[in-house]
């Protein structure tokens, strides 16, 4: 996308510029995860990948065609498959299977290939094929949010946006849902754009961060150049990773770390043989 700038209700007193002047390019096949605060336009932006908003002005080309053409949008509605947040609630068919197969037979796919297709997409979301009878209405809600994304990878599209995909979520849920996702993403070669305010997913998930702020993009790079910064992060109004904040007191308390580590695991590591380090100069 090129000088990206989408307003809403123009020319009226609730004129809003939600983007103003993004260029953004998203790689294929790679993992990006879209951060800002609430309002700096994550969702809008997102929604100019497959056509349902058009820009103000500026240009957006997606999968080879600019999303200005009708034929090309028409198209981007089957190859960009888009998760708003707590899909569970667009859920309205009454088995796991017919939800989930709604958007293939709407392509015309029908017995084994429609049900292989369901099948698959179950399998990558984390869906058992035994629930496939189930009301989804007499699921939890983690397994229901599973049911709504294996809907939209029953579609198998090119490209994957989600817009917070472990809201409300406990964590060891949410990452499971992530972990898939990296999965697909290795696995099939998808391009995966992900909304998260939770900056230790970025750091886990990420082969790019894009960070926006007040409608604009503030940053963008590999994680460990955008988020061992935080105080950029924080004039973005978001906190940084776990690991980023403990590296930051740490350095506040006189203790300095050779490297700013990003993960848990990366974290327990080095303070591990930054601890044995320690023990043996004291054993000399």
């Amino acid at each position: 996308m090129s000088k990206l700038t989408h307003v809403y209700f123009p020319r009226t007193p609730l004129e809003t510029a939600a983007l103003q002047d993004v260029d953004l390019e998203v790689r294929e096949g790679e993992f990006l995860v879209l951060a800002g605060a609430a309002g700096s336009g994550k969702s809008t932006l997102v929604q100019h990948f497959n056509g349902l908003l058009l820009p103000t002005s500026g240009r957006v080309h997606v999968l080879g065609g600019d999303t200005a053409d009708r034929r090309h949008r028409q198209e981007l509605w089957r190859r960009v498959g888009l998760v708003f947040q707590f899909p569970e609630r667009q859920i309205f068919s009454a088995t796991v299977f017919d939800d989930i197969a709604y958007g293939p037979r709407n392509m015309g796919l029908s017995g084994t290939e429609l049900q292989e297709r369901v099948w698959q997409a179950m399998a990558a979301a984390g869906v058992a094929r035994e629930m496939q009878q189930a009301d989804p209405e007499t699921l939890s809600g983690g397994m229901r949010r599973r049911v709504a994304i294996a809907g939209v990878l029953a579609m198998q599209p090119e490209i994957l946006i989600l817009d917070e995909p472990g809201a409300g979520l406990e964590p060891r849920a949410r990452r499971d849902i992530l972990q898939r996702l990296k999965e697909l993403q290795a696995g099939c070669g998808t391009t995966v754009i992900l909304i998260t305010h939770h900056l230790d997913d970025a750091a886990v998930y990420a082969d790019r961060v894009a960070v926006l702020r007040k409608g604009r993009l503030f940053c963008a790079g590999p994680p460990g150049e955008v988020l061992t910064r935080p105080g950029l992060l924080q004039d973005a109004g978001l906190e940084p990773p776990y690991t980023v904040e403990l590296a930051a007191r740490l350095a506040g308390a006189g203790v300095s770390l050779p490297e700013t580590p990003l993960t848990p695991d990366a974290a327990a590591r080095l303070l591990g043989r930054m601890l044995a380090k320690y023990r043996g100069v004291g054993a000399g």
